[in-house]
């Protein structure tokens, strides 16, 4: 919503018209709007005491190899590739699909995760799923961190094999900045 109200504020200054003819020239728009969102999120980045949560939906699509990868549905390409990395934590919250028994949801919160979806936990405190209630995910990221040797670790592996994607399209996205 913000972005879709942004870009309607953008069509109307000055960088989205043309200087010689004087009519509409939306890549003036557009790249008007990536400096406005980009600008906010950072302002709403740097907030103090309070957690900012940013609710959207992904995009399943496919890359130029024709592999899956999930986006954030968001107006203007710049804002959707640099929002992750300015808030700290990036979840998605989806629907697994175990081989036996029931689906179920849970929150992906690692970067490197088998299903491609986007996550990122700069807390370091999260696993790679998580239970999806929002009050028990922030007590654990609020909890002291483990130490270094505990959560950081090298081991070459065996085979290298490219995982495959899970069955199960993502519902939302939640990106937070923390104080």
């Amino acid at each position: 919503m913000a972005g879709r109200l942004c870009f309607q504020w953008c069509k109307g200054q000055p960088q989205a018209f043309s200087e010689k003819t004087g009519k509409p020239d939306l890549r003036g728009a557009y790249g008007l709007h990536g400096q406005e969102m980009i600008g906010w999120i950072t302002h709403l980045q740097h907030t103090r005491n309070k957690n900012v949560w940013f609710v959207g939906i992904l995009d399943e699509k496919t890359d130029d190899f024709n592999r899956r990868f999930y986006a954030a549905q968001i107006e203007g390409a710049k804002t959707g590739l640099e929002l992750p990395g300015i808030v700290d934590q990036v979840i998605s919250m989806v629907e697994m699909k175990p081989e036996e028994g029931p689906s179920y949801r849970a929150f992906v919160c690692h970067t490197l995760n088998p299903w491609s979806y986007p996550a990122k936990d700069r807390s370091g405190r999260l696993d790679m799923i998580e239970e999806p209630h929002l009050g028990r995910l922030m007590e654990k990221i609020r909890q002291p961190a483990r130490p270094v040797a505990e959560r950081l670790s090298f081991e070459r592996p065996e085979k290298v094999t490219e995982a495959a994607p899970a069955t199960g399209a993502p519902a939302t996205t939640q990106m937070t900045t923390g104080a």
